[in-house]
C-alpha cells in the first residue's frame, strides 16, 4: 500500500474503483480509464503504485524497462517494441512502460536518430488503441523529455511528490517495523531531517541503522546522532534553525551539544525557543 499524497490517493483509488465496476461506466457509454501516465522524482513510488494497483484489480503486472530494450536492441527496438505490447494486450494485466522517457523523447530533439522518433509513432498509435481489458501505465522521471502529443493520448496524468511531513512519518514507522518503539522518540526529528528525501532513500538510511542496532554497533541515539551532524548541513538555513530548535526542546540535548551537531549558534537556538 504506497504512501501517497491526499490527490494522488484519490487519484489511483478513483482509478481502481473505475476498473473494477467497469459494467457500470459502460451501461452509461462510458468506458474506465485505460491508461495513465506516472511522473516524480526517482524512489517517490510511482513502481509500488502500478504494483498496488495490479494488486488491487487481481491482475499481473507486467514490466517493461525501455531502458534495457534500448540497449539491448538498438536498431530493432520497434519490433521488438511492438512484439512485447502484443503480448501484453493478449491477456488482461497492468502493464508498466518503465523510463518512457528512452523512446519518447520530443520528435523535435535533433539529436536523436530516425529510429528513435518512429518510436514516438508507434506508441502514440498503441496508447490510442489500447483495449479497455488491460491497464497501461508509463513512468518517467523526466516529464520534460516526453514528446506532447504522447502525454495527450493517455487518459490520466498522475504527479507523485517528494514526500511531505506526514507522507516521511507515514514511511517511518513502516520502515522502522519492530523497530519503531526503538526509535520513537526520535520520529519528528527525523521527519525533518528527512525533509526533501525520497522514500527509496528514507529506507535506505533506516534499514542501515537497523542493522546497526541488531549487530550492537550503535543505540538509537548515537546513530541518529551522527545523521544529524552530516545531514543537517544539507538542510536549507530555515529548516536547520528548526531542526535546531526542535532538538533542544524534545531531546534533552543542551544548546551545546546541539549547536554542535547542527552548527546553529547558540544565540539562535535561544532566539528561535
Amino acid at each position: 500500500n504506497p504512501i501517497l499524497s491526499a490527490e494522488c490517493r484519490a487519484t489511483l483509488d478513483q482509478l481502481v474503483s473505475e476498473r473494477k465496476q467497469a459494467d457500470r461506466l459502460i451501461a452509461r457509454g462510458l468506458t474506465p480509464t485505460r491508461s495513465a501516465f506516472f511522473l516524480g522524482n526517482p524512489g517517490v513510488g510511482k513502481t509500488l503504485a502500478a504494483k498496488w494497483i495490479a494488486s488491487q484489480l487481481g491482475l499481473p503486472l507486467l514490466v517493461l524497462d525501455l531502458t534495457a530494450v534500448m540497449s539491448s536492441y538498438l536498431g530493432k527496438t520497434g519490433n521488438n517494441l511492438r512484439v512485447a505490447l502484443d503480448y501484453a494486450k493478449e491477456t488482461p494485466c497492468v502493464l508498466l512502460l518503465d523510463e518512457i522517457d528512452a523512446i519518447a523523447k520530443r520528435r523535435n530533439d535533433e539529436s536523436d536518430v530516425g529510429e528513435l522518433k518512429r518510436l514516438v509513432t508507434i506508441m502514440l498509435q498503441e496508447v490510442e488503441l489500447w483495449p479497455s481489458s488491460g491497464l497501461l501505465l508509463a513512468a518517467t522521471n523526466h516529464p520534460e523529455l516526453i514528446d506532447r502529443a504522447l502525454w495527450r493520448r493517455f487518459d490520466l496524468v498522475v504527479e507523485f511528490v517528494i514526500p511531505d511531513h506526514r507522507m516521511v512519518a507515514g514511511s517511518l514507522k513502516r520502515f522502522l517495523g519492530n523497530d519503531y518503539e526503538k526509535f520513537s522518540s526520535w520520529v519528528e526529528v527525523l521527519a525533518l531531517c528527512f525533509k526533501g528525501e525520497s522514500f527509496s532513500e528514507i529506507e535506505k538510511t533506516i534499514q542501515r541503522f537497523r542493522r546497526a542496532l541488531a549487530l550492537e554497533i550503535a543505540q538509537p541515539k548515537e546513530l541518529i546522532e551522527s545523521y544529524i551532524v552530516n545531514r543537517s548541513l544539507e538542510l536549507p538555513h530555515n529548516d536547520r534553525i528548526s531542526l535546531a530548535t526542535l532538538l533542544a526542546k524534545r531531546t534533552g540535548f543542551s544548546q551545546r551539544a546541539v549547536s554542535g551537531l547542527t552548527g546553529v549558534s547558540r544565540d539562535t537556538i535561544r532566539k528561535h525557543g
